[in-house]
């Protein structure tokens, strides 16, 4: 039997952020992100939700031994759903696929919306720009909804655990495709 995948559309892009090895290049139709605020955190979650007219990018990577503990400990809040035809994946076949998602029925809309964290995001994009390109990095802006919640500039104290350090260019181009949106950062 061969060790389970999943599919990761969001830090799990950015391979600085884990240790799952042979990780490959993906598509899954069916699929959008974002951004979902729940009882579990403060801040909102990026999310994936069923949308049959979307298609999202993203990598997927083995479990080795499918010993799924320690990445159900860092995706706490979500939970694992399967995929199956509605995924491809570049120069492969795998058979079983996983994808994290947050319930539905653990979201809430939330009187007072607490930001994004900028440095969640840098990882993020960075992830999308290294294995997909500037082209990939729009993509990934125009498949994701929630873009109303606010976002927190906590770039000189990152508050995000997996963060990373980015190129100036890198965070130009974050910066960049928030302005688009019209999102002006606020200060920590």
């Amino acid at each position: 039997m061969s060790d389970p995948f999943f599919f990761g559309y969001g830090s799990l892009v950015n391979r600085a952020t884990h240790i799952y090895g042979a990780a490959r290049r993906a598509r899954v139709r069916g699929w959008r992100r974002t951004w979902r605020y729940t009882g579990f955190r403060d801040g909102p979650f990026l999310t994936a939700v069923p949308c049959p007219a979307s298609e999202i990018a993203g990598l997927v990577a083995q479990v080795p031994g499918g010993d799924w503990r320690a990445l159900d400990t860092r995706e706490i809040g979500y939970a694992r759903q399967p995929l199956g035809p509605e995924l491809s994946i570049e120069g492969a076949l795998i058979a079983t696929t996983q994808i994290y998602a947050v319930p539905l029925a653990d979201a809430i809309d939330p009187p007072q919306k607490q930001p994004i964290l900028l440095s969640y995001l840098d990882v993020v994009v960075q992830g999308y720009l290294r294995e997909f390109g500037a082209d990939g990095v729009a993509q990934f802006f125009t498949t994701t909804d929630g873009w109303d919640a606010p976002v927190v500039d906590d770039r000189a104290a990152p508050l995000y655990p997996r963060h990373q350090s980015l190129s100036a260019a890198e965070r130009a181009l974050v910066d960049h495709h928030l302005r688009d949106l019209g999102i002006t950062p606020i200060s920590q």
